[in-house]
């Protein structure tokens, strides 16, 4: 692959934008991030991963898988990838620490998936348990009319039925290079620019303090959890390296500082209440 790939990918974040924001920074890759409907974010990735020489490119599927692990651990909500290259489309889904679940097609809508992965996206995504399944059901049978880009759009037809709308320009089995380029003339999109570890860092803590998992920030529940980060952490990132996957080593490196940063805040505050107790 080089530039003119016709790899791309987008992750549909079911979050705000303002929500998305922190967690995405710690990415620290060349995105753009805009409102896709209510309650819905998308970030569209440069591609600089898998549109780089013969020697160092990476396949699509394998980057935004371990995109999406990283944005979803330790957050409230879940985070869908659709992706593509010249043989094959599909989707990646992860949500906290479950076990992600994806499906592919290959470039004519051949299914080339598990069928029960479309059962997993409606429950983890709280669509209708009839009517959505159904639907979802379909673009896993053979189809002779749908290649794979039929099938993404089918994808995104049942995910408008809870609020995602892509912003104009935002289609599926576009190349990479020309999606960014559809995003970035949108005036609501904005890039994601690295501040630096202590700009992201107290970003992030503001953003999981403000979530559901706010109460896990101290005590004996923060630790189980920063715990529990190391642990799947480490196995995940040694994976990610003998696998010379980068998505997966980015995914493992975040939990291990996801933890890291849960210890340090937990023994930090009661340092400070210890200070404060003695005055």
């Amino acid at each position: 692959m080089n530039a003119t790939s016709p790899a791309g990918a987008l992750l549909l974040c079911r979050a705000e934008p303002e929500t998305v924001r922190p967690v995405a920074h710690l990415l620290r890759e060349r995105m753009l991030l805009a409102p896709a409907g209510g309650g819905w974010s998308v970030l569209v990735p440069e591609g600089k991963p898998w549109r780089g020489g013969a020697a160092d490119v990476e396949p699509v599927d394998r980057v935004v898988a371990g995109w999406v692990i990283a944005l979803a651990v330790g957050s409230a909500w879940p985070v869908l990838a659709l992706w593509w290259d010249g043989d094959r489309a599909g989707c990646t889904l992860a949500s906290g620490f479950r076990r992600p679940v994806g499906y592919v097609w290959l470039a004519d809508g051949t299914p080339a998936g598990e069928d029960e992965a479309m059962r997993t996206f409606a429950e983890r995504l709280g669509l209708d348990p009839v009517q959505d399944v159904q639907s979802l059901e379909g673009l896993t049978r053979p189809d002779p009319d749908a290649d794979a880009r039929i099938r993404l759009r089918g994808l995104l037809a049942v995910l408008t039925r809870i609020g995602l709308v892509l912003p104009p320009g935002l289609d599926p089995d576009t190349p990479g290079d020309r999606l960014y380029a559809a995003a970035d003339d949108r005036p609501e999109a904005e890039p994601l620019v690295w501040t630096g570890w202590r700009e992201a860092v107290k970003a992030e803590l503001d953003a999981v303090g403000s979530s559901r998992l706010g109460p896990w920030m101290r005590g004996p529940r923060a630790r189980i959890l920063a715990r529990a980060q190391l642990a799947v952490g480490l196995p995940l990132a040694l994976w990610g390296l003998r696998r010379r996957g980068g998505g997966w080593v980015l995914a493992g490196t975040l939990l291990l500082a996801h933890g890291a940063l849960g210890l340090a805040y937990d023994r930090i505050r009661d340092a400070e209440d210890a200070a404060n107790r003695r005055e």
